[in-house]
C-alpha cells in the first residue's frame, strides 16, 4: 500500500489545497508565471498538507485557514527545492527537467525567491503571533542546515551528530513545524500541539534517513535522477558513514573521489555494490525505526480520531518504504 492510501478521505480537501496552490503562484509577469506553473506542474508527495490537514482534523478544522497555513508550507517546501537544484546543478528533479534546467540559474533563484515572498505573503491572513514565530525561526534553521550541507560536501571525516544535525535542520523541522500549525490554527491545547511536533519531527528524520537509503537501493528511473546522486554531490548520508567503518570501503571512496567532477559512472557502480556489501542500509533502516517508533510514541496522549489513526499508518507506511 502506497502512503497516499492513508489519506484518500482527504482527496476533497488535497484538491482545494491543489487549486489553492495554482492559484496563489500566479504572477503577472510572463516568465516568473511560466516557471513557477512549470515547478508546480511536475508534482510531489504534498507530505506537509497532509500533515497539517491531518493534525487540524484533531481540533476546530477550519478549511479556510487550514489551507493557508498547508499552501504556504508548500510553498516554502518547494522554493527551497528550487534553490537546492541551482546549488548541486541538477538537470532532473522527480525525473523532470528543473527549473534551473528549463530556464537558467538566475530565473530558478528568482523564481524561488518569489514562491518564497508568495508563501510569506499567503499566511499574513493568520493572525496568531505564534504562526508566524514558529515558521520563521523554521525557516532559518532550513537555510542554516542547507549551509551546513554545502560546507560538508566531501568531508569523509563527518560523524552521525553531524548528519543527524544536517537532517533535522533541513527536512524534519518543517514537517514538524507542518504539524504544530495545523494543531495551532485548529485549537488545539498546547500540550496536544507539542506531541505533534514531536511526531513531525521524528517522523521527518525517519523519512530523510529513507530517501538517503533509497538513493541507493533504488533505480535511476524509480529516482528521478541517478542512483548515488547525493554521493557524486559530495553529500555524505547515513548510508555512508555507515559504510565508511568498513576501513576498506572508506579508502575506496577517498580514492575516487580525489577528484569528485571526473568520477565515471562505472566508479560509481562499483562503489554502490561495494556499499551494499556492507551492512550500511541495514543500519540505516534500524536507525530509522527508531525514530519512527518514537513517532508513535508521541501520539499515545492524543485523543482516539480518525486523523490519528492516519498519522499512525502514516509512520508505519515510511517504514516500509522502499520506492
Amino acid at each position: 500500500m502506497k502512503i497516499a492510501k492513508t489519506y484518500g478521505y482527504l482527496k476533497k480537501d488535497l484538491d482545494i489545497i491543489e487549486e489553492s496552490l495554482n492559484k496563489v503562484i500566479q504572477a503577472e509577469h510572463p516568465v516568473l508565471r511560466g516557471s513557477s506553473t512549470d515547478l508546480l506542474q511536475a508534482g510531489g508527495k504534498r507530505i506537509r498538507p497532509i500533515f497539517v490537514m491531518l493534525s487540524g482534523k484533531l481540533g476546530n478544522f477550519n478549511m479556510d485557514r487550514i489551507k493557508t497555513v498547508a499552501v504556504s508550507l508548500e510553498l516554502i517546501h518547494t522554493a527551497t527545492l528550487v534553490h537546492d537544484d541551482v546549488v548541486d546543478d541538477a538537470k532532473l528533479r522527480r525525473g523532470k527537467p528543473t527549473i534551473k534546467h528549463l530556464y537558467d540559474n538566475r530565473i530558478a533563484m528568482y523564481t524561488g525567491d518569489y514562491i518564497l515572498a508568495r508563501a510569506l505573503e499567503e499566511i499574513t491572513t493568520i493572525k496568531q503571533a505564534n504562526v508566524h514565530r514558529l515558521l520563521a525561526k523554521t525557516i532559518v534553521e532550513v537555510c542554516v542546515g542547507e549551509i551546513e550541507q554545502i560546507k560538508d560536501k566531501f568531508n569523509w571525516e563527518q560523524n552521525l551528530r553531524d548528519y543527524l544535525r544536517r537532517i533535522k535542520r533541513k527536512t524534519a523541522l518543517l514537517i514538524a513545524t507542518s504539524c504544530k500549525l495545523g494543531a495551532i490554527v485548529s485549537d488545539i491545547p498546547e500540550e496536544q500541539a507539542n506531541k505533534l511536533y514531536q511526531y513531525g519531527y521524528y517522523i521527518g528524520m525517519s523519512y530523510q534517513i529513507i530517501d538517503d537509503v533509497l538513493d541507493f537501493t533504488s533505480t535511476s528511473k524509480e529516482l528521478g535522477k541517478p542512483a548515488g546522486n547525493d554521493l557524486l554531490q559530495g553529500n555524505i548520508t547515513l548510508p555512508v558513514l555507515y559504510a565508511m567503518k568498513d576501513k576498506s570501503f572508506h579508502a575506496t571512496l577517498k580514492k575516487k573521489f580525489q577528484n569528485p567532477e571526473i568520477v565515471t559512472e562505472a566508479e560509481m557502480e562499483e562503489i554502490l555494490n561495494e556499499l551494499k556489501k556492507t551492512n550500511a542500509i541495514e543500519q540505516s533502516y534500524k536507525l530509522s525505526d527508531l525514530y519512527l517508533q518514537k513517532a508513535l510514541k508521541a501520539l499515545d496522549s492524543l485523543p482516539d480520531h480518525q486523523a490519528k489513526e492516519k498519522l499512525q499508518d502514516i509512520a508505519t507506511l515510511i517504514g516500509r518504504r522502499r520506492s
